[in-house]
């Protein structure tokens, strides 16, 4: 009984997760959309496991991912494999998305007008995935996350809150954050790296069924 009760959780995931996945790709409402249909882009949804402890958050896809169609396989997805293979952790295990779905132009920072577009998608896929721990990749996925999660801490610099386990005061909340650095903060400040590091090892404390 149990089995099946696990089974139908995770078809019910897989439906819920399909049914965003297909709103994502017909967002015709974005102002991103044209710029993913003339580049032939593609939207980013995520990728990793349903029933994952731990979900990763990060701002937006770059070229390479939106070339691919998937989160963090540029050079700071290669670091952050690195980085999940130093807990003895894969991509299956953990569940990678961002705020935004689709590639700003140039890279650069999301507008607050496309933010308020995809939000309500990740806020399904929290939903969804009910993680025990939400790792935000960079100051901007923790300024949002920590503002969506009304966390005290939330106008605290990254520097400061790096590497601190922060728990929602919502006392029914199933989870709580980890503000990380952005894997690639490391090409430009090689004096990053020993935290990243160290702030990574706090996530084996959620990796144990």
């Amino acid at each position: 009984m149990h089995q099946e009760s696990h089974s139908n959780t995770i078809n019910k995931k897989q439906s819920q997760m399909q049914k965003l996945t297909e709103e994502i790709i017909g967002l015709e409402s974005s102002p991103l959309y044209p710029y993913r249909t003339q580049n032939g882009y593609l939207p980013v949804i995520g990728e990793g496991s349903l029933n994952a402890k731990i979900m990763f958050i990060g701002e937006a896809p770059g070229l390479s991912e939106a070339q691919s169609g998937r989160p963090f396989v540029g050079r700071a997805g290669k670091f952050l494999d690195e980085l999940l293979n130093s807990i003895d952790l894969n991509r299956e295990k953990v569940y990678i998305t961002n705020i935004v779905k689709d590639r700003p132009p140039d890279n650069r920072d999301p507008r607050a007008d496309e933010i308020n577009v995809y939000a309500p998608f990740l806020e399904r896929q929290l939903t969804i995935i009910q993680p025990h721990i939400i790792a935000t990749l960079g100051r901007f996925a923790m300024n949002y996350t920590l503002k969506l999660f009304k966390l005290p801490q939330h106008s605290q610099p990254i520097g400061f809150l790096h590497g601190k386990i922060l728990i929602p005061p919502d006392p029914n909340a199933h989870y709580c954050v980890l503000p990380l650095y952005h894997p690639a903060a490391v090409f430009y400040n090689r004096g990053l790296e020993k935290a990243i590091h160290e702030d990574f090892e706090l996530l084996k404390d959620f990796t144990q069924t």
